[in-house]
């Protein structure tokens, strides 16, 4: 499934918010809020539920305030993974031009492979340090969503992360709150809304489902009893607000699909797939980038198409570029670097992963970053309070 950005995802979502708070937005407004019925409410907060897939809130939730806002799916961004998705979301921007394309990222302009979000090696260590003069600014470039907004700008985020070197460049000036979780988020929205002298816009991010669907899968317990939670809180603070002229809207940035050991291709197991490779996998477990050595191109694509082809579709990354998959318009200057030469884009259940020297191995049960329908659509949902 591909994403719809000409009217139905969630860079059309903010395309519609930012309209309605008077910027100029570049992209569709999304046709399932209209800018007209943003910009009818005082104020705004965009409730981002991290892992909340469509189909999954569809099939868990019955009679759940979540499931009775819920007025539409929508698609995520590509690939569907929350270093590209929560980016657009503090943007504003398709992948296309925010440039940020999975968890783990090569940049030439580095030579190395980080984890972008927290702005650190792949093979561990404490961040890049930002005061050797390598920033999330010099080297991302993205403008705060919250900047073009006229409004009073807030961004709730976990306290793990809320002063993250990443978070800090991409919320601009917007007011940072930290939360401890699914209480302490709503609460600080409640307060957030009850106490505004303004109009006012509310970005609140919340982990723990991506979390417990890592560990222990999507269709766990663990999973169900936390979305429990926090539709019960979302009920509480839909009560909590009335009367302050607020549209609450709650959405995510993927989906999940569950592995099995089965489904798993382990890059250890294919030393001569391996050897191809010029820098390790990049991307995703679901979607990974592939750099390949000068002239392995043929044995890369052969032991793809002879080894592999029963879980993964080989996409040379310039067409993914070509068709549209990370938005549409003039690409970020470094896009084409940071998608590789090829990229394996796994079928039905599998993922693929690799290792690095210094790395931690683990198993990820719940994963995410490919094309399914459980992990692109995902949920809108619309409160006037």
């Amino acid at each position: 499934m591909k994403p719809d950005y000409e009217g139905g995802s969630i860079v059309n979502l903010m395309a519609s918010i930012e309209t309605a708070f008077g910027g100029r937005a570049r992209y569709p407004r999304l046709r399932d809020l209209a800018p007209d019925e943003i910009a009818g409410a005082r104020n705004l907060c965009l409730l981002v539920i991290d892992g909340l897939g469509w189909r999954y809130l569809a099939r868990t939730l019955g009679g759940g305030a979540l499931r009775r806002h819920a007025r539409a799916a929508i698609t995520s961004t590509f690939p569907t993974t929350t270093a590209t998705a929560i980016t657009t979301f503090m943007t504003g921007l398709a992948p296309q031009q925010h440039g940020l394309t999975g968890w783990h990222m090569y940049f030439r302009e580095l030579g190395t492979v980080l984890a972008v979000l927290p702005f650190r090696p792949r093979h561990g260590g404490p961040p890049i340090a930002v005061d050797g003069g390598v920033t999330p600014e010099a080297l991302l470039g993205n403008p705060p969503f919250a900047d073009r907004l006229d409004a009073e700008a807030f961004v709730v985020s976990p306290f793990a992360i809320v002063d993250s070197v990443f978070n800090v460049a991409h919320s601009g000036r917007a007011q940072r709150v930290g939360h401890g979780g699914v209480d302490e988020i709503f609460t600080a929205v409640r307060d957030i809304v009850r106490g505004a002298r303004e109009r006012s816009y509310v970005y609140a991010y919340y982990s723990e489902i991506d979390s417990l669907a890592h560990a222990h899968g999507i269709g766990s317990s663990e999973v169900h009893a936390e979305l429990a939670r926090v539709d019960a809180a979302f009920g509480r603070l839909l009560e909590e607000i009335a009367g302050t002229d607020t549209l609450v809207v709650a959405t995510a940035d993927h989906g999940f699909i569950d592995t099995r050991p089965e489904t798993v291709v382990d890059l250890d197991d294919h030393p001569a797939l391996a050897e191809t490779l010029l820098v390790p996998l990049c991307g995703e477990p679901r979607v990974a980038y592939c750099y390949v050595k000068p002239g392995a191109q043929r044995a890369f694509e052969h032991y793809v198409e002879t080894r592999l082809s029963h879980c993964a579709s080989l996409a040379p990354s310039a067409d993914l570029l070509a068709q549209g998959w990370f938005g549409p318009g003039a690409p970020h200057p470094r896009l084409a670097d940071r998608i590789g030469d090829y990229a394996l884009v796994m079928k039905d259940g599998y993922a693929i992963r690799d290792h690095v020297p210094g790395e931690r191995r683990h198993l990820q049960i719940g994963v995410h970053g490919g094309t399914s329908e459980d992990e692109m659509l995902v949920p809108l949902v619309v409160a006037r309070v």
